[in-house]
This record gives structure tokens, C-alpha cells and sequence, in this order.
């Protein structure tokens, strides 16, 4: 298949159902501003057809329903003009406000990995289906990122502290853990799939559509590790959240060890600004998590001023040179200081990311 901007995403009217299919799957549907901007128009003209009973977003790619957003598409995009790679985080976070905003049921179809902006456009609707092989993921602190798209205002009300975990380490974590977290609705195999969508386009209520197909999932992976989860990240900085594993024993000392080891190859910037931004997300709506979002993506889209900094570095690393081995900027933990966190959280002044209000998306039909 020729990967035309065209082909990538796909919009089919089925009865009474707006059916989206994500369709690049040579990058596990990595989402481009193409794709975004598609969806949005979408949403928009689903809104306002009376025609129009729901929205299903589908991948057609068995691997993944999607990888994130193109990140090397926005690198590309600021190293030539950093105006339109900011537009690119801008855009995006619209499309998420746009989603929580969004007046019909919505219904993403996932099965395989969903992550980073791929959550973004999955999380904040009405509904989120898993599949027998879906895999929830926030991996963005190895790229020198955070994880945005507004998902630390999910990740700050998740029990146990397990949201700290998961954004911190990026940790991949299945169905059934994810339904006992909240971060799905239903857990229904892909083989129901087909039936949902012609359920759906007959206009049968959502919420029998889909309950009568649940099943449950069995125990989260992570139950046996909620107690030191809570015990540990609970920690005032990610300094402390080390010694604390580090000072696990017994049953769980070998569990700790390997996420120490994870942490270790994370950005420390990265990992800094993802724990406060988490901490203080507890006292922020959607809305204004996005609008944070966007201060701290500015502001490491900026990096040194001349393409540099932790978030192209671990871009490189990770996605392009592929050789693992990123040169962090600063180097360790330590050597990130309050005054440096203050300034990426700092407003943007007359650059602030401006969403209009619920009521004002309301009213526009989102």
C-alpha cells in the first residue's frame, strides 16, 4: 500500500454509524497531522448530522490500533519552521479537548498497543473497548517527552499511585488491568468487533450493545505489586521514589530492581516534569491539563534553541539512529532544579494554548 495521506485514515458512513479506520500500519497508525486533522473534521461533521447515532474508530492493522502520534513528523515540522511544529502540538491537543467534548457515543475498537496520542484519541470519549490483545502504554519520558495529550489528568486520579508508575515508566499494562483501572469500558474480544459496528449502524442503544458483550478479564497484572506501587511512588520527587525501591525486600525486591533499571534509561527532565506535572494535575480539569500540556511541549519542542535538547535526542535515539543510546541533558536527576521545572511550567503569555470552554464546544456541536 502506498502510504498517501489520503489511504492513512478512512471515513465510512455505515447506517447510522461514523466509522473511522486508522490505516498506516507499516508505522502502526503513528498519527500525522493529516490524520489528526481528519478525525477532527469528522467529529465535527458527526456532531452536527442528526443522521449520525455514534462514532467507531478502528484500526486496520492487527498489531496495533495505534503507536502514538508521528513524532518525528513534529521534528521535522519545527527544525524547518518551529511556528508549525508548535501548531503540530497545538492541533493535537485541540483534537483531545475536542473528543472529551464530543456529544454522541463514541466507541474506539482497540486491539494490540495504543499509545501516546493514540490514547489521546481513545480515552476521552464515551466508551473504549478492548480487545483480547490490547496493550495500554505512556512511554513518552524514554523519548525525552511526557506523557500529554492530557493523560496526566487520567494517570493523577489512578488508585494506588499506579499512575505515577505508569507515567513514569511507561510501563505497558493489558486489558484486564486496564479495566480495573478505569481506562477501559468493556473488555470484548475483536471477533465481536463486526457485530458492535452493525449493532451500532442499526442505531441499537450503545450501552446494551456493548454490555451484553462484556466479559470479564480476570486480575490485572499489576495486583500483586499495588502495595509497593503505592508505597513507593507516593514519594514527594523521583529521587525519593528510587530509594524507596531501592529499599524493597523480600517478595517484591526483584520486581523493584527492574524498575529502578527502567527509570535509570528514562530523560531526567523528562521523568522530573512528568512527576509534578502529575502531582498538580490532581487539582486540574481536562482542559487545563491540555493547556499545561502545551507549555511544557513548547517549551522542549524549543530545546537549546537550534533542534536540540532531550526531546530530539531521545527521538533520535529511540526512533531514528535506533541505537539506544541517548546523551541526556542534564544527566542526572539531581542536576534538575525546581528553578528549571518552574520555567518549563511557566505560562506562555500571549503563546498560551487557548480551548474554548465545554459550554463554548457545546454549543458549536463538538
Amino acid at each position: 500500500m502506498t502510504d498517501t495521506a489520503d489511504e492513512t485514515l478512512k471515513v465510512d458512513s455505515q447506517g447510522t454509524l461514523a466509522l473511522v479506520t486508522l490505516n498506516r500500519p507499516k508505522a502502526l497508525n503513528a498519527l500525522t497531522q493529516h490524520m489528526r486533522s481528519k478525525i477532527s473534521e469528522t467529529l465535527w461533521s458527526a456532531a452536527r448530522d442528526p443522521q449520525v447515532y455514534a462514532v467507531a474508530i478502528q484500526s486496520a492493522s492487527p498489531r496495533a490500533f495505534s503507536s502514538g502520534s508521528d513524532v518525528r513528523e513534529v521534528i521535522e515540522l519545527a527544525r524547518r519552521n518551529m511556528a508549525d511544529g508548535m501548531m503540530a502540538f497545538a492541533d493535537e491537543y485541540a483534537l483531545n479537548w475536542q473528543c472529551e467534548c464530543f456529544s454522541k457515543p463514541t466507541v474506539p475498537l482497540i486491539n494490540g498497543m495504543v499509545m501516546g496520542g493514540g490514547v489521546g484519541i481513545s480515552q476521552f470519549g464515551t466508551h473504549r473497548v478492548a480487545g483480547e490483545n490490547y496493550s495500554f502504554a505512556m512511554p513518552e519520558t524514554l523519548i525525552g517527552l511526557f506523557p500529554d495529550v492530557g493523560v496526566c489528568h487520567v494517570l493523577a486520579r489512578l488508585p494506588d499511585q499506579v499512575g505515577m508508575y505508569l507515567g513514569l515508566t511507561g510501563a505497558a499494562v493489558g486489558r484486564a488491568e486496564a479495566y480495573a483501572l478505569g481506562l477501559i469500558t468493556h473488555c470484548i474480544d475483536s471477533t465481536e468487533f463486526e457485530a458492535i459496528k452493525a449493532a451500532l449502524a442499526d442505531t441499537w442503544p450503545v450501552d446494551t450493545v456493548l454490555d451484553e458483550r462484556h466479559r470479564d478479564a480476570g486480575l490485572g497484572e499489576l495486583a500483586p505489586y499495588r502495595e509497593v506501587i503505592d508505597r513507593c511512588f507516593s514519594a514527594a520527587s523521583v529521587e525519593e521514589i528510587l530509594v524507596r525501591l531501592a529499599a524493597e525486600d523480600g517478595a517484591s525486591r526483584d520486581w523493584s530492581q527492574e524498575v529502578i533499571q527502567t527509570l535509570q534509561r528514562r530523560s531526567p527532565l523528562a521523568l522530573k516534569i512528568t512527576h509534578r506535572h502529575i502531582r498538580e494535575a490532581r487539582a486540574r480539569d481536562l482542559r487545563q491539563t491540555l493547556v499545561v500540556d502545551y507549555r511544557l511541549a513548547v517549551r522542549l519542542l524549543e530545546g537549546d534553541g537550534v533542534g536540540g535538547g532531550d526531546f530530539y535526542e531521545g527521538v533520535r535515539a529511540a526512533l531514528v539512529d535506533k541505537d539506544g543510546a541517548p546523551r541526556w541533558s542534564p544527566p542526572r536527576l539531581e542536576d534538575v532544579s525546581e528553578a528549571m521545572l518552574d520555567a518549563y511550567f511557566a505560562p506562555l503569555g500571549g503563546r498560551e494554548l487557548v480551548l474554548p470552554t465545554r459550554e463554548e464546544m457545546q454549543a458549536s456541536r463538538a
